[in-house]
C-alpha cells in the first residue's frame, strides 16, 4: 500500500500509533484465547445448564467459533495487509455479537465471566483497531467501478427488513398478549427470542442503517465498517445453519435441518462481503 494503513492522531507521534495497534493486537489475541476456552469447554464438558434445544444451539455456535472465528482471527492478527485488517475487524464484530447471546441468554454457569470477557475484549479490540486504522487509505483502495452502492442497498434492505420483522412480531405479541414468536427455524424458548429481538434492534438494525447511508455517500469509515458487519453476518449465518442441523440431529422436538430462506440471506451477505473484501485496487509498486 502506498500510504500507511495505521495512522496516528493529528497531534500524536508514531509511538502513540504503535501503542494503539499493539493494544488492539494484544486485546484481540486475548479475546481469541477466551473464545477458544469457551468453545472447547462448551463442546467437551457439561458446563451448560440450559434446556436441550439451547445446549444444542450453543454447541453448534461453539463449533463454528472454534473452527472458523478463532482461526481466522489468529491468522488476521499476524498478517499485514488490508485484507487482514478487514478480516480482523469482522471476527471481532462477530465475537461481540455472538457472545452477547451466551452472556445474556445462557443460564448462569462456570463460563459466565469468560462470556463477559469475550464481549468486552472484542468491543475494546474493535474500537482500538478502528482508531488506529486510516480509513481514507482503505477507502482509496477501492476501484471506481466497485459496486459499493449496491452493497449499501444490501445493508439498507437488511436494516429495514430486520427491523420490520421484529417490530411486526413485537406488535402482534403485545396486542395479543402472547409470547414473541421466533422468526427463525430454530427451536428456542420465548425469552431467547426476546433476547434476539433486543440485540438486533439495539445493535444490528441501527448499525446496518448508519453504515448503509455512509457507504452510499462514500464516507471513508463506512468501507471497513461495512466489511466488518458483512463478514460477521456471513459467519453468523454459517453458525445458524450448523445449529439447525445439530438441533435436528440431536432429536429436538420440532427441529428442522433446513431453512429455505437461508440460501438467499446467506448469499446476500456473502456476495456483499466478497465485493467489499476483494474488489480493490492492486498493490502499488511501493507495495503495502
Amino acid at each position: 500500500m502506498s500510504a500507511p494503513l495505521f495512522r496516528a492522531a493529528p497531534d500524536a507521534g508514531a509511538a502513540d500509533r504503535g501503542t494503539t495497534v499493539r493494544v488492539a493486537r494484544a486485546v484481540s489475541a486475548t479475546a481469541a484465547l477466551a473464545i477458544a476456552v469457551c468453545a472447547i469447554a462448551g463442546l467437551l464438558s457439561p458446563v451448560y445448564r440450559d434446556p436441550d434445544e439451547i445446549v444444542a444451539l450453543f454447541r453448534a455456535y461453539d463449533a463454528v467459533a472454534l473452527a472458523a472465528a478463532v482461526l481466522l482471527l489468529v491468522v488476521a492478527l499476524f498478517a499485514r495487509s488490508v485484507h487482514a485488517v478487514l478480516l480482523w475487524a469482522g471476527m471481532l464484530a462477530y465475537a461481540a455479537y455472538n457472545y452477547a447471546y451466551y452472556l445474556f441468554g445462557a443460564r448462569l454457569n462456570a463460563l459466565f465471566g469468560l462470556y463477559a470477557a469475550v464481549v468486552a475484549l472484542s468491543v475494546t479490540g474493535l474500537v482500538a483497531l478502528l482508531l488506529a486504522t486510516d480509513n481514507r487509505v482503505i477507502a482509496a483502495r477501492y476501484r471506481r467501478r466497485t459496486p459499493v452502492r449496491a452493497v449499501a442497498v444490501v445493508l439498507a434492505v437488511l436494516a429495514v427488513s430486520l427491523g420490520a420483522m421484529w417490530l411486526t412480531r413485537i406488535a402482534a405479541a403485545v396486542s395479543g398478549q402472547t409470547p414473541l414468536s421466533e422468526p427463525s427455524k430454530l427451536v428456542v424458548p420465548a425469552a431467547f427470542t426476546q433476547l434476539g429481538a433486543a440485540v438486533d434492534l439495539a445493535v444490528l438494525v441501527p448499525a446496518y442503517g448508519a453504515v448503509a447511508v455512509a457507504l452510499w455517500r462514500g464516507v471513508a469509515w463506512a468501507y471497513p465498517a461495512a466489511t466488518a458487519l458483512l463478514l460477521a453476518g456471513v459467519l453468523h449465518q454459517v453458525a445458524y445453519m450448523v445449529a439447525l442441523v445439530v438441533q435436528a440431529s440431536t432429536g429436538i422436538a420440532g427441529a428442522t435441518a433446513f431453512d429455505p430462506l437461508e440460501p438467499v440471506i446467506a448469499g446476500a451477505f456473502l456476495a456483499a462481503a466478497t465485493v467489499m473484501l476483494w474488489h480493490r485496487e492492486k498493490r502499488s509498486a511501493a507495495g503495502e
